[in-house]
């Protein structure tokens, strides 16, 4: 039934752990994918998009470090948005609808392919583990399965318990049962672990809604992609549908806080701050008369739509009553109600950055597990559990991507360094560098260092040192080409610029907030040498991006070289803290409990000041 060894096993195959045994086993490894339920490989559990703000670039450095999610969504994809187009290309967000149905099928085919993945369908009930290091796994039909390596993405199943009003009963997601063993044995073992909560809303029959009274919302007229590779080019796209709450909706959801497990104690875990439930919000902002609602289709063909912006684990007959006070759903069929669930997760101080646990060797933990919230997120910490766990078993240097060089580094940075006692989200805000960290770079960010440790092919580096030679070859053309007056100057004035009285430089026009690189391709030897040289519309949009935010760029990355400098001040790993009697006691168990690697890791634990930080460096030789 199984090879007598694995190289690395993973547990779960939500999106964690797909990501996390594609990777591993397109790396070389011998990969055991052991899931609950075979049928729901990649489930998009909750909402059936992948990007939106800050995510939308995590999907992109997955795709450029050769993950598959980014691909997989290209593939799927009903709708696609640019956010934020009219903010600074910092802030540009790509954000999918996909099909739910498709997703997964997608997901379980790809994995499918790969020769080096196996399958099996049961609960992991437990590790085998021998001097303090995992070699195996149980599962609940008794079965050992040993493999040098571990990758737990458990999602919402270890121990889930759902809600729906003052109904409890347990399970993973609608419809599948809890995994149970794991966190009991772990715990055993010295690990801490806490309880989070997340929720979901209705789904609905589309059939029953009325579209004329909601605002319909298209996706961009020329959608873009999430991959960097050649996947298929959306050309038709589904719409979405917005509509909102009014009072008396929000009366009849307060008619059911009694019975509702957010009030009545019965769930005292935390959820996730920025996507509260709907009575959450209607409780703390009681001062706001609508909330938005969208309808979102399932799927091309489903007549299936998720109602986003009413998750809620409200009594099922509540749920019902008010969303049909909601304009549009007034008939609406209720497939199935919104519910809440809550499950175990494991604070995530108790790993190192390559996701590996302190306590026992070669355990990794990825996705809700660590306390993060959403796909992307998941996706992300499993493709570098993957990828870490192959190097580690072949004796390879770890692949740890810093702050300054992906969100991926920010996210398991902030999870490691900082912990979080509520669902982890991403945002820009999160990132110092953002300037540097847009979507449109991610490829010349983090291909290369993919294709070093043997994931990211040659052919794919090759393209993207194309694109950017080009993009530099346009810079240059730029730079050294002049403009008239009578050339630019009506369009300049079009955006309430002033106009210029003497041949310039183009690049010096486009650095104008008022000038899009657009104003210039007009121009016919702008065109012809665009055309001469095979330049796509990516490399036109990256020369104009290097070229307008030229000195914002500069000034971030020395900033980040900065940074870099307490980066490579390494501290010891036996580094004793209680010696430093100087610092506070609260700095002082904090850098005992998380032993940080290096000074800047140290510099970012809450509750260790700049003081700290300049005894620790004189305790150090510094």
């Amino acid at each position: 039934m199984f090879l007598d060894q694995y190289d690395i096993i993973v547990v779960g195959g939500g999106h964690a752990g797909a990501e996390a045994a594609s990777a591993a086993a397109k790396m070389g490894s011998k990969t055991l994918l052991v899931t609950m339920n075979l049928q729901a490989i990649g489930q998009m559990s909750c909402n059936p998009a992948m990007g939106g703000i800050a995510k939308g670039q995590i999907v992109r450095e997955i795709d450029a470090i050769g993950g598959m999610s980014g691909i997989i969504t290209d593939e799927t994809m009903i709708q696609f948005k640019m956010l934020n187009l009219s903010k600074g290309p910092a802030m540009w967000s790509p954000r999918a609808q996909s099909d739910r149905m498709r997703f997964a099928e997608k997901w379980r085919l790809t994995l499918e392919e790969n020769h080096n993945i196996d399958f099996f369908q049961d609960m992991v009930s437990g590790l085998i583990i021998e001097n303090n290091t995992v070699v195996g796994v149980r599962t609940g039909m008794g079965i050992s399965i040993r493999s040098k390596a571990v990758i737990l993405t458990n999602g919402t199943f270890l121990n889930g318990l759902i809600h729906i009003g003052e109904k409890q009963f347990g399970g993973g997601r609608m419809g599948e049962k809890a995994a149970t063993g794991i966190t009991e044995q772990l715990v055993n073992l010295g690990f801490e672990s806490g309880r989070m909560k997340t929720g979901t809303p209705p789904r609905v029959d589309g059939r029953s809604l009325d579209f004329s009274k909601m605002e319909e919302q298209k996706g961009d007229e020329k959608p873009k992609k999430f991959s960097f590779t050649s996947t298929t080019q959306l050309n038709t796209q589904r719409s979405c549908w917005i509509t909102y709450t009014n009072s008396e909706v929000h009366d009849l959801l307060r008619e059911g806080f009694d019975r509702s497990p957010m009030f009545n104690g019965s769930i005292q875990s935390t959820g996730p701050r920025y996507c509260p439930s709907i009575e959450d919000k209607i409780n703390r902002f009681a001062e706001r008369e609508r909330h938005q609602i969208f309808a979102e289709p399932e799927g091309w063909d489903t007549i299936e739509y998720y109602v986003n912006g009413f998750s809620t684990s409200l009594p099922d007959d509540v749920q019902a009553k008010a969303l049909r006070s909601i304009p549009g759903f007034e008939k609406a069929k209720i497939f199935r109600p919104g519910y809440a669930i809550e499950y175990d997760y494991f604070p995530p101080t108790q790993l190192q950055h390559t996701l590996e646990t302190k306590i026992i060797k070669n355990l990794y933990f990825a996705g809700q597990i660590n306390g993060t919230t959403g796909y992307e997120e998941a996706a992300s910490q499993g493709l570098m559990a993957g990828i870490n766990a192959h190097l580690k078993i072949n004796e390879k240097d770890p692949f740890i991507l810093k702050r300054n060089e992906a969100y991926i580094g920010v996210l398991i940075d902030d999870l490691i360094t900082k912990g979080t006692e509520e669902p982890y989200r991403m945002f820009t805000s999160r990132a110092e560098y953002r300037i540097l960290l847009r979507q449109d770079n991610a490829d010349e960010r983090l291909t290369e260092m993919s294709n070093k440790i043997g994931l990211a092919s040659d052919e794919r580096l090759k393209r993207v040192d194309e694109k950017y030679g080009n993009a530099s070859q346009l810079v240059n053309y730029m730079e050294s080409q002049s403009i008239l007056p009578d050339e630019i100057n009506p369009a300049i004035l079009k955006g309430n610029g002033s106009p210029i009285t003497q041949s310039v430089k183009m690049v010096s026009v486009i650095t104008r907030p008022e000038i899009s690189i657009g104003d210039l391709t007009k121009l016919d030897r702008v065109t012809e040498f665009i055309q001469t040289n095979n330049m796509g519309e990516e490399e036109v949009e990256q020369s104009e991006i290097q070229m307008k935010y030229k000195g914002y760029i500069q000034k971030e990355k020395d900033n980040a070289d900065k940074l870099k400098r307490l980066e490579n001040l390494k501290i010891p790993a036996n580094f004793d803290y209680s010696q430093l009697k100087s610092i506070s006691s609260e700095a002082r168990q904090k850098l005992n409990n998380i032993k940080p690697q290096t000074i800047a890791q140290a510099s970012r634990i809450s509750g260790v000041s700049p003081s700290d930080i300049s005894i620790l460096l004189v305790f150090m030789g510094r």
